[in-house]
């Protein structure tokens, strides 16, 4: 089985960085060939589909930058949609709240083997105590039920209030020996920074990741959403068409776990970080330590779209770390009501994908899945 380790990793990324000349040369004359066609079969698959519109993006380190954009913000009435449209990432946000945790640690601002209960003590006299570390709640390894209190963030309760009745939930299981995925757990990240470094998830997350990448478009939270009229709205299927619906505020409660807004734009961007191209935004051992697979997620491989080719799946933090097909893949979904997205990276290939719809829609997990066995026949030169 062949798993990028840390120290695979760093050598492999290192001699990407020694060898700027070499990938200054289009090594791969076919690929902008094989991405358009790509894009074509989207693009046609999307609209027998209705969909109102989408955003893909796809880079190798090898070659230009792609990226196409189609349909509309609004199935409706709608303006186009460009390289800049903002659309809700949903769960995806948590790649950002992964990579930001490790370049954080790696600096010496967070210590991911910490205590919850040293930043937040009302964690100290519950069940926890001090065994539930910081690790924990980013790999999704609480040892909570999956998904707890969500139902609360679709309600008018405060985040704080939910986090109070959070911690009195008895774990289904020690901290660190089962998977449960979590959205308001994750999210207490938030908390854990601004009390280890005086400084909010927001600032950071602007000021370490999103300016400095240059991330125009990206931004946390419901009012950057709507800023201007350049934002995707979310729409949903009624019984012959899709419907736009309104643009809830209720998952930005939880900024960590699905609260990031981007475009195609800044998506191309944030692939190439993730492929060791801004060293000096996320380091080699950032990128490391977040693709640790901390926690194994058995379940995953009986994905009905991927179980023929999914040997293991682990997360690490704010990360997926599979097995496919034996190639490592780094990857995350999203979903909230109105929007759907899809991240996937492909480290010992320099190649990274992403699309977001905003449409509640199965599609998206065919058209990843078409674009990952596509690659990897087009690296290997067979079908896999």
């Amino acid at each position: 089985m062949k798993y990028f380790t840390p120290l695979l990793y760093c050598l492999s990324a290192f001699c990407l960085l020694l060898s700027p000349v070499a990938f200054a040369k289009k090594l791969d004359p076919n690929w902008n060939d094989f991405v358009s066609k790509y894009g074509r079969y989207a693009e046609k698959t999307l609209k027998s589909k209705g969909i109102p519109g989408a955003a893909l993006s796809i880079v190798s380190i090898q070659n230009d930058d792609y990226i196409n954009t189609m349909g509309h913000t609004k199935a409706r009435n709608g303006q186009k949609i460009n390289a800049h449209t903002r659309f809700r990432l949903a769960s995806v946000s948590k790649t950002f709240a992964g990579s930001l945790s490790a370049k954080l640690a790696t600096d010496g601002l967070l210590r991911l083997d910490s205590p919850v209960s040293e930043y937040i003590p009302s964690f100290k006299n519950t069940v926890y105590k001090d065994n539930l570390k910081v690790f924990h709640i980013l790999s999704h390894s609480s040892g909570l039920v999956p998904n707890a209190y969500d139902n609360l963030i679709e309600s008018r309760m405060s985040y704080p209030d939910i986090v109070e009745k959070l911690v009195s939930v008895k774990p289904i299981c020690e901290p660190g020996q089962c998977y449960g995925y979590q959205n308001v757990m994750f999210s207490l990240i938030d908390d854990i920074i601004l009390k280890s470094t005086n400084k909010s998830y927001s600032q950071w997350l602007n000021e370490a990741i999103f300016t400095p990448l240059k991330m125009t478009d990206a931004s946390l939270g419901y009012e950057a959403m709507v800023k201007n009229k350049n934002f995707a709205l979310p729409h949903v299927r009624g019984k012959k068409r899709w419907y736009s619906a309104e643009l809830k505020k209720n998952y930005y409660k939880v900024g960590a776990a699905a609260g990031v807004n981007a475009s195609a734009s800044d998506m191309v961007i944030w692939l190439k970080a993730q492929l060791g191209q801004y060293p000096d935004v996320l380091s080699l051992n950032a990128l490391a330590t977040q693709t640790r697979p901390y926690t194994h997620t058995k379940k995953e491989r009986y994905r009905r779209v991927w179980k023929k080719h999914l040997n293991e799946a682990f997360y690490g933090l704010g990360w997926r770390v599979y097995n496919y097909a034996d190639e490592t893949l780094y990857y995350h979904s999203g979903w909230v009501q109105g929007y759907r997205s899809d991240l996937v990276v492909f480290p010992h290939l320099n190649v990274g994908f992403s699309l977001i719809v905003n449409a509640e829609t199965g599609v998206i997990n065919e058209l990843t899945t078409e674009f990952i066995n596509r690659v990897l026949e087009y690296k290997r030169g067979q079908k896999i």
